[in-house]
């Protein structure tokens, strides 16, 4: 293992982390012709949380090339603690979007640097600086990654982290994903799923069976559930709510603005715990618009969610 030497950028060490994966995205413009990003779900709401002003990092594995140093650059310039990223001289993962509407993946990535992430190498004291945790996505698919990652999971939550998930479903997530599904369901505090997200990871039409479900394996969880352009629904021990996205002027990359929604919701949660929950719901659908209308979550702010947040209406939720 080799871990690049790094510049300090924080004094102290970042209270929320997130682990799984970092990526490069290859996205399909035309016949014959490519784009990349670098993105992953869990760096996105990594990137997200630094972008509203928390202190964070991301947890994970970069490879050293071109792509990797291009992940690496980008964590620098949103803040991120780096001292929670190794890299490793192997291949980089890749996911090749061939279809972005509805969106199509296609990952690359065996033996590839994400996989080789090390827990026990991450910084000294770092756990007792931890507030929050969250896991996700692909990474909890791969092994030998997976393993470790739902390990630490469990071990942080028995120290007393809040733990959170979004399992953002993909086409490897089929029945071998199960147990993985229910062990961080009833392990977390708060999960974040998309109506896609339920009728894939529970093979159904209708994606009030897995809602179902994931109440009955966790009952005290907060639930959102994200419906795109028809905005959020979120479900607290205090009250069921639904709420509508405030209309934009302009409406750029929607990529990762469930990301941004995602980390809205955990940035309220961490930083206004006596809100009621429809604050915290008008945080995340705020985030997730801003992060539509402009520069996807690299564009966010505190000043910008806050200035969406009195155009998200909230009311008592109803059923779709």
């Amino acid at each position: 293992m080799s871990l690049t030497p790094t510049t300090v950028v924080h004094a102290d060490l970042a209270s929320f982390v997130s682990f799984g994966e970092a990526l490069t995205d290859m996205i399909r413009t035309g016949p014959g012709t490519w784009s990349s990003r670098s993105g992953g779900s869990p760096w996105n709401v990594a990137i997200a949380m630094s972008r509203l002003g928390q202190l964070s990092a991301f947890a994970g594995g970069l490879s050293k090339d071109p792509f990797g140093q291009e992940l690496w650059q980008a964590s620098a310039d949103a803040n991120l603690d780096l001292r929670f990223i190794q890299q490793f001289a192997k291949s980089p993962l890749m996911a090749f979007v061939h279809q972005v509407s509805p969106p199509e993946y296609a990952f690359v990535g065996d033996d590839s640097a994400d996989l080789h992430f090390r827990p026990h190498a991450l910084p000294a004291g770092w756990r007792r600086a931890l507030r929050w945790a969250h896991f996700g996505s692909i990474s909890l698919t791969r092994e030998p990654l997976a393993a470790r990652l739902i390990a630490l999971a469990e071990s942080l939550k028995d120290e007393g982290a809040r733990i959170s998930y979004d399992p953002n479903y993909r086409i490897s997530m089929d029945s071998r994903y199960d147990r993985t599904l229910e062990r961080m369901c009833r392990l977390a505090d708060v999960i974040k799923v998309s109506d896609e997200d339920l009728r894939g990871l529970f093979r159904s039409r209708d994606h009030h069976v897995g809602l179902a479900q994931i109440a009955a394996w966790n009952p005290r969880a907060i639930v959102m559930l994200t419906l795109g352009e028809r905005g959020a629904q979120l479900f607290h021990p205090k009250a069921d709510l639904s709420a509508a996205p405030p209309p934009l002027d302009t409406v750029g990359d929607t990529i990762g603005a469930g990301d941004a929604a995602m980390a809205g919701l955990l940035y309220s949660l961490m930083n206004g715990a006596t809100q009621e929950p429809e604050e915290h719901l008008r945080w995340a659908v705020a985030a997730g618009a801003a992060a539509c209308s402009g520069d996807g979550v690299h564009g966010l702010s505190a000043g910008l969610v806050t200035a969406l947040i009195d155009r998200v209406q909230v009311t008592r939720a109803e059923t779709v």
